[in-house]
């Protein structure tokens, strides 16, 4: 992770949507667990997700870990202690298939990013693009702290933290990770000069400045046009490398338990988000295998 801190380094892709991969082998995802529950019923779908995005040039598997929780799978009927286990299975199932693809194709350097959702995720309300729980810090650093460690001992290669709507949730997470001391990094999701809160991105990425663990920061599951302003400030506030991985743009429903997509990532934007400082790029929500190879062969011309 020593090169992939550095503000000059590789731009590095990253996988897309895990649901969308998982939408398109046609698993349905429409309840409370949402992608935690193939880890329990289908995790061979989960593997064969992995193995499509590192077929299409991405170099990062992210854990289906996101909505995955101990209190998530417990309400779904599932004891603690299976809780635990398929929590870790979640960076396990990514750990086979990135051997597996390095030995097959050759190639060293793939990562296993173990997914960090917000709060917001477990509740399955949409609450994480709006924030602001009502739940003290207490609340949010226990259920944190807890799923932090039990990721962090499956053996992940850093901690992917995504989609966290405000400031007060990355305050509690930025101690945590630095106590943790696993590799990481954190992505706001934002509309247009907020975070997803309403705090300002001056703040919100002000919030990461100084810590030990945090290699990256930038901006997921938001719409791309909102992106480079992102990353400007992110990088602003930090001086790390940035990361941004936006959505397809459209609505959640949050009673479906779907998106209603909007348009694909324009692939023009990638210069001018490379230009600014991002160093990981890939997709989230509506993003899948094609669109990311398409992504990976467009980094690969600016870069060359």
């Amino acid at each position: 992770m020593t090169d992939l801190a550095a503000p000059s380094g590789p731009v590095v892709v990253l996988d897309g949507g895990l649901s969308t991969a998982l939408e398109q082998q046609g698993a349905r995802l429409g309840d409370d667990l949402w992608t935690a529950r193939l880890l329990a019923e289908q995790p061979e779908r989960i593997a064969a997700a992995h193995r499509a995005y590192f077929r299409a040039g991405a170099s990062v598997a992210t854990t289906a870990s996101y909505q995955a929780s101990v209190e998530g799978f417990v309400g779904a009927g599932y004891d603690t202690a299976e809780a635990w286990r398929l929590i870790a299975r979640s960076v396990g199932i990514a750990r086979e298939v990135r051997d597996e693809a390095e030995f097959a194709a050759r190639r060293s350097g793939l990562l296993v990013a173990a997914s960090v959702g917000p709060y917001g995720a477990v509740l399955a309300d949409g609450s994480e693009y709006r924030g602001r729980y009502g739940v003290s810090a207490q609340r949010l650093r226990d259920f944190h702290r807890a799923r932090l460690e039990l990721l962090a001992a499956a053996g992940p290669d850093l901690f992917a933290v995504e989609t966290i709507p405000d400031v007060d949730e990355a305050e509690v997470l930025v101690d945590l990770l630095d106590d943790v001391g696993l590799p990481a990094w954190f992505c706001y999701s934002v509309r247009g000069e907020s975070t997803s809160a309403g705090q300002p991105l001056t703040q919100a990425y002000a919030a990461l400045a100084g810590s030990r663990a945090i290699v990256a920061a930038g901006v997921n599951c938001s719409p791309q046009a909102d992106v480079l302003g992102a990353v400007t400030a992110a990088v602003s506030a930090t001086r790390l490398p940035a990361i941004a991985y936006p959505n397809r743009g459209g609505s959640w429903d949050s009673v479906a338990k779907q998106w209603a997509y909007g348009d694909p990532i324009d692939l023009a934007l990638l210069a001018p988000w490379i230009g600014a400082g991002v160093r990981y790029v890939g997709g989230c929500c509506g993003t899948g295998p094609a669109d990311i190879a398409g992504l990976a062969e467009r980094v690969g011309r600016l870069t060359a």
